[in-house]
């Protein structure tokens, strides 16, 4: 696995921050936005260069991916695993929420004064298509197997672990590639600030006074194989959820039903007791509504007790790449022996009773629950467990 975050790039830069509870979150100077807001962007995503060969998926999306993707040996990771099934036996399955659509953006600028028209060097279907990440993804891994983009706004980098659990367990692919890739962009920046979710601070996901995200950026990605080729001591999916209420266009059912059935589907999938849960990694956005309604899908499932926290404080809000990008900071805690605190929440909401984490816990954790929900009511929870 690896992940390259506004913490760092790759897996050490990455825990180094999280030990010493760091965040990454710093004043927006992101491109022409000017709006009273603080994001997660990753340092160096503007030097990176794709290959001549690959200068048709020239974008910041596949700019941030590519540097992600060269971290932590995982390339290498991949190619043994190409070797060892056969290009055709690894499937791809990756989630953004917006891909290329800074450039969009940039040509939108750029029109022709007289006609409208959209500036000729556009490649649109090598950046802002949404499969163009996949395509990308596959032709720099060299991979030939099923290949896939998911976009169901902030869950989608979650349920890509269900998609390649399911086609492993049907004997179509012997390992896959999953991962999300969401980089800053105008479109989600304004958007979210219409729409007065954006927070004039770091977020603070689970304090009383929480007033809306940050927005982040991201890349992580995560090679699965069968389990009779797992390595001892490596992190093990055991199981997924996945579940839609539909209840509103981007407000959650304020009881959690949707969250709450996720996260029950996730340990039926795994034939896991929720008592056997040692810590939860929360969607936490830092809202009003989101933190209060999965704090009663959490409090309704779960013993009080199960330490719980959002890294979002740290990383901010990573839209499409945030479900495998917690995924990720799961596995580390289970390696590391530490959950991470959440930052940023001076005083708990006392409406939301979990047992919420403000600073780093020292634990021998094996079982841990991300979680992932989206507008429109897409959720998605990912249960991940480490043998001893």
């Amino acid at each position: 696995m690896t992940a390259t975050s506004c913490l760092g790039v790759g897996l050490h830069a990455m825990q180094s921050a999280i030990s010493a509870q760091r965040t990454g979150l710093s004043r927006c100077e992101f491109e022409t936005a000017q709006l009273p807001t603080y994001v997660g962007e990753v340092a160096g995503v503007d030097s990176e260069r794709l290959s001549p060969a690959l200068g048709f998926y020239d974008c910041r999306n596949h700019r941030l991916a590519q540097l992600g993707l060269a971290q932590d040996e995982f390339m290498s990771a991949v190619a043994t695993a190409r070797l060892r099934y056969g290009p055709r036996r690894v499937g791809l399955f990756l989630a953004t929420s917006t891909s290329g659509i800074l450039e969009s953006e940039i040509a939108y600028r750029r029109r022709d004064p007289a006609t409208g028209l959209l500036p000729e060097n556009l490649q649109y279907a090598g950046s802002h298509n949404f499969y163009s990440l996949a395509a990308f993804v596959r032709e720099l891994l060299d991979l030939q197997g099923p290949a896939a983009v998911v976009s169901t706004a902030c869950s989608s980098s979650a349920k890509v672990f269900g998609m390649a659990q399911r086609l492993i367990a049907l004997g179509i692919v012997d390992a896959a590639v999953v991962g999300g890739v969401d980089s800053l962009c105008l479109t989600t920046l304004y958007g979210f600030h219409s729409l007065q979710l954006t927070s004039s601070r770091p977020c603070r996901p689970f304090d009383a006074q929480r007033d809306g995200i940050s927005i982040g950026e991201a890349a992580a990605f995560v090679l699965l194989e069968r389990t009779e080729s797992a390595a001892r001591g490596t992190a093990s999916l055991l199981g997924v959820g996945e579940s839609s209420d539909a209840y509103h266009l981007s407000s959650p059912h304020p009881e959690g039903l949707g969250a709450r059935l996720a996260m029950q589907a996730a340990l039926a999938a795994a034939q896991v007791p929720a008592s056997a849960v040692d810590y939860v990694n929360l969607h936490g956005t830092g809202t009003r509504s989101n933190d209060s309604a999965e704090s009663k899908a959490v409090a309704a499932l779960f013993a009080a007790s199960v330490p719980c926290s959002s890294t979002k404080g740290a990383t901010g809000h990573t839209l499409g790449a945030a479900g495998a990008l917690e995924v990720v900071i799961c596995a580390m805690a289970l390696d590391g022996g530490a959950l991470p605190g959440g930052l940023h929440c001076d005083n708990l909401d006392p409406a939301c009773t979990l047992n919420y984490l403000r600073a780093n816990q020292s634990a021998a954790a094996r079982v841990a629950l991300s979680n992932s929900f989206g507008f429109g009511g897409t959720n998605c929870s990912v249960l991940i467990g480490r043998q001893s």
